[in-house]
């Protein structure tokens, strides 16, 4: 497969020439990469007007994934998730001739991204809360749940369905919703289905495809660089077949509405390079990759860690009291192993092909050498996952909390920073939450209360905007 983009900055990087334009660096070496890092010179096309190089690279993309369009992104699944719900509320807009406010019915695990695009897209948001919540990381939605929320603001809004229903999956533990099911729901109540599938870049060229455009949603965000081997920022705006031609119509238009006027030719020469290498045997390499993981998981079950379910290329262990993730995350550390994320009850490791064998022995050699310094006590509640007899802490679930304001006039007015711990009865103004997750543990123009108090805490967060 040609890899247009990057055999371009290739040939200009070996030229004699003079650079008389941006970047300042002028091709010099300070880190190593600067002689590929361009500007929109002369036949090096353009991103949001692309009819050339770019235009070329991503028609490559879009034939890898099998969509009606895929676009670059220069700036991460978070400028496509600003785009994919400009885009769907647009359409619902088109579709009313703007008479109505849009809202959107969205998990409630949404990356903050998320959320700024409610204030920048402006609508409404109706809370998807999963019947049993795990973690503030995932959220469980069934088709039937879904279902039956349709037809409730489909009531409550005299007719009117949702500009989307927006999910995420896999999130950030790994845990997947079943999309094709969702999909068909949504369909049956003609609305959209949206997914924000940032860690599923590589579902699609599994043994059998179980990416979102493979299972009927109708628009997604990949997050490349989390799973494919591509620069930081480089992600795909996906566009599927069944989804309304005002989408991919219209998607330029949108990518640009958020997008940097300078985007980094390194990262889309990157995404160029990923089309020739997930054309070139990944799926031989990803399936083995699959099954290597799953041996390891195999193996650390016999030992006693508990290991969840989850997407193909996560390895997320679960703990329990007298052992924290972050414990763990340091006792891996010794070994110069560093995980994805890790909290009080959870680590999470990301796998993809360009792990090494030696990186599986390694991670295998130091997860059986954490769990011999354990003591027999605390092996054996995380065998039985805490069910014992031993005082087990409460679990801090996401929270519900009274609504005030809607997102868009919350954080676009006066805020102020207090300490988290006198916030309580304020309005949340921004959506404070560390990073990694990134998901809001309350929503901007919501009163914060004790439960959301005690998620602070939890997550080391000392001070939140508030009205």
């Amino acid at each position: 497969m040609r890899t247009p983009i990057a055999d371009f900055v290739k040939e200009y990087a070996n030229n004699s020439g003079c650079r008389f334009h941006m970047p300042g660096h002028k091709g010099q070496a300070f880190l190593g990469c600067e002689a590929f890092d361009i500007t929109e010179i002369k036949g090096a096309d353009a991103l949001y007007e692309a009819e050339g190089i770019i235009a070329e690279s991503e028609k490559n993309a879009t034939a890898l994934f099998g969509t009606a369009r895929t676009l670059f992104s220069t700036e991460g699944s978070s400028q496509c998730i600003r785009a994919m719900l400009q885009l769907a509320v647009g359409y619902e807009r088109k579709k009313t001739g703007n008479t109505v406010r849009p809202y959107v019915i969205a998990s409630r695990n949404v990356h903050k991204a998320f959320l700024y695009a409610a204030a920048l897209v402006d609508f409404d948001v109706v809370w998807l809360y999963p019947k049993e919540m795990h973690s503030l990381c995932s959220c469980f939605i069934a088709e039937e749940q879904l279902e039956a929320e349709l037809c409730q603001q489909r009531q409550l809004h005299h007719g009117r369905t949702p500009a989307a229903v927006y999910v995420t999956s896999p999130d950030y533990l790994g845990g997947q919703l079943d999309i094709a099911a969702l999909a068909k729901v949504c369909h049956r109540h003609d609305t959209i289905l949206a997914v924000d599938n940032a860690h599923g870049a590589y579902l699609h060229f599994l043994e059998k495809p179980k990416h979102p455009m493979d299972l009927g949603a109708d628009i997604c965000c990949d997050s490349a660089h989390k799973t494919l081997p591509a620069l930081t920022g480089g992600a795909y705006l996906q566009i599927s077949k069944n989804a309304p031609a005002y989408f991919a119509k219209h998607a330029k238009q949108a990518m640009v509405l958020f997008g940097s006027t300078s985007p980094s030719y390194l990262t889309m020469a990157s995404l160029d390079l990923c089309n020739a290498y997930l054309a070139d045997g990944y799926e031989k390499r990803l399936t083995e990759t699959v099954q290597k993981l799953s041996e390891v998981r195999k193996t650390l079950r016999e030992i006693g860690w508990n290991v969840e379910e989850t997407d193909p290329l996560k390895l997320t262990i679960k703990v329990t009291d007298g052992l924290t993730g972050t414990a763990l995350a340091g006792m891996l550390r010794t070994a110069q192993i560093e995980c994805e994320y890790a909290d009080e009850e959870y680590l999470v490791c990301m796998i993809t092909p360009e792990n090494t064998a030696g990186d599986f022995e390694r991670l295998l050699l130091a997860l059986q050498k954490a769990w011999s310094l354990l003591d027999v006590d605390l092996k054996e509640a995380i065998a039985c996952d805490g069910k014992t007899e031993r005082i087990r802490q409460p679990q801090l679930k996401p929270v519900k909390c009274e609504q005030k304001g809607t997102i868009r006039e919350t954080i676009f007015a006066g805020q102020e920073m207090v300490k988290a711990s006198d916030a309580l009865g304020r309005v949340c103004g921004a959506p404070t939450v560390s990073c990694p997750p990134a998901i809001p543990i309350v929503v901007p123009g919501e009163v914060i209360n004790e439960e959301a108090i005690k998620l602070f805490t939890y997550y080391g967060i000392e001070q939140v905007a508030v009205l």
